[in-house]
């Protein structure tokens, strides 16, 4: 699976995983276990099931991504059935039977916390933000690391407020998050702030998180994430690292308790010799 060094990294990537570029998606899940990602992005096995709490993140961004999309477009906000609509349709593009729900989940009881999430978003101040909104489920794409992919980023918000370009990253979490934790999670969004430079060149920008809670009663709050020069420069390293590392083919498992039970290569991996 080693690929040559003098063949332009685009290429390569897509000789690997038929895919020209590098996600920030691929990069962490071969920093949380490099087999996965091999049987995800190069060998392309069929997942044996989806965890829930994935379909419900994702069915709640599709709901966001709608609300931002009528404000973008100068509409009124969407009402709370609107959302819950955009948010059910997510649900069903899935196959359920596929889905592996959490103990004493089902998708009633989802459908149940979906419906006071959504609310919660509806009631807070950053579902109707300050500024314009120039972007939405945005795709950037440039390369921010030489010899390297370039970079797809798809942006959840991007607002201009006059000042600042604001970077935002919707993510729904079981629990609230700290500014440690947002801190801890920041180096995605700081080589997307990489990618934004070129949208409205000279303008500050700011990078947060908007961090909904999955909890009986949910909690909507932003989590604001400061540039930092070496934090990028150490990021970028890391991409250079692993990049580096998944074009020599270099592949094992790492066996956790808290990832492999949500696998859902666990057959290939058990079967996996090297």
């Amino acid at each position: 699976m080693s690929l040559e060094l003098d063949v332009d990294p685009n290429e390569v990537a897509e000789k690997l995983t038929g895919r020209n570029y590098i996600s920030w998606s691929a990069i962490s899940t071969y920093q949380a276990c490099p087999l996965r990602w091999c049987f995800r992005y190069v060998h392309g096995l069929p997942e044996a099931f989806v965890s829930s709490s994935l379909v419900f993140g994702s069915a709640i961004h599709q709901a966001a991504e709608l609300h931002y999309y009528e404000l973008l477009s100068g509409n009124p906000a969407p009402a709370l059935d609107t959302l819950l609509s955009a948010y059910h349709a997510a649900w069903l593009e899935r196959d359920l039977a596929s889905i592996k729900f959490g103990k004493d989940e089902d998708i009633n009881s989802l459908s149940d916390l979906a419906e006071r999430v959504l609310s919660a978003f509806r009631a807070s101040p950053l579902a109707n933000p300050n500024g314009q909104i120039v972007g939405v489920e945005e795709e950037l794409r440039g390369r921010i690391v030489e010899g390297c992919p370039e970079l797809l980023a798809r942006v959840d918000l991007i607002l201009d407020e006059g000042s600042e370009l604001v970077v935002t990253d919707l993510k729904t979490a079981k629990s609230r998050w700290s500014q440690h934790q947002a801190h801890d999670s920041g180096g995605q969004l700081m080589l997307y702030s990489e990618l934004a430079k070129e949208l409205m060149p000279g303008k500050p920008i700011r990078l947060q998180f908007l961090v909904v809670t999955k909890s009986k009663s949910p909690v909507v709050e932003m989590r604001k994430i400061s540039i930092d020069s070496a934090r990028i420069k150490r990021t970028r390293s890391i991409f250079w690292q692993v990049w580096q590392a998944m074009r020599r083919g270099i592949v094992y498992p790492i066996p956790s308790p808290m990832n492999c039970p949500n696998c859902p290569f666990q057959k290939p991996c058990r079967s996996w010799q090297g």
